[in-house]
């Protein structure tokens, strides 16, 4: 990213919005915004592979695995503003597992990107079932879009739940409802 040339936008958008960007606290903005950006699309730099890191481990463990409450914070694309949340990721492997880090190192690739959740929750699907080849991978976002409650609509409580949903937690159901069961279970604090 151009940091000089970003920081040339923003002062623009200051003056466009009826700001002075020379005033006292607005001059280190241009720079703190062009800094808060290169953090929030840090995720086009990443290279999966290079996030696996070799954490791929041969193991004949067959039951589910399951990560959840990962926080993630990202951008809508059609607004650049902030949606959050919570995503929970389950597979069950098939002779091959993943370090638990690796999976919101995962999120957090899809999430620093200008995105929209379902594309976010079928990337970081599609991700597991390449790498991993598992008997199933399933995915659930839920998140706050700023954009539904700052904005437009202003729905301030109102939040979007989205899945994927690959092998048998796609054909079996009774997989997909422990799966949900284990997602609404209490943190163990």
């Amino acid at each position: 990213m151009d940091n000089q040339k970003v920081k040339g936008l923003v002062k623009d958008l200051l003056i466009q919005l009826g700001e002075n960007p020379d005033r006292e606290g607005l001059i280190e903005t241009p720079r703190r915004v062009s800094q808060a950006y290169e953090f929030l699309a840090s995720g086009y730099n990443k290279d999966i592979k290079d996030v696996m890191n070799n954490a791929l481990f041969n193991e004949k463990y067959d039951e589910m695995v399951l990560v959840k409450n990962i926080d993630f914070y990202s951008l809508c694309e059609h607004h650049m503003l902030p949606f959050y949340g919570k995503v929970h990721v389950a597979y069950i492997p098939n002779g091959k597992i993943i370090g638990l880090s690796k999976i919101p190192r995962i999120v957090d690739v899809f999430a620093r990107r200008l995105q929209v959740q379902e594309r976010m929750t079928q990337q970081i699907a599609d991700t597991l079932e390449e790498y991993l080849q598992p008997t199933g991978v399933a995915v659930v976002v839920e998140a706050f879009h700023m954009c539904m409650m700052m904005r437009g609509v202003q729905k301030q409580n109102s939040s979007a739940t989205t899945s994927a949903v690959h092998g048998v937690f796609k054909e079996d159901a009774r997989t997909r409802t422990e799966f949900l069961d284990l997602i609404s279970h209490k943190n163990l604090k």
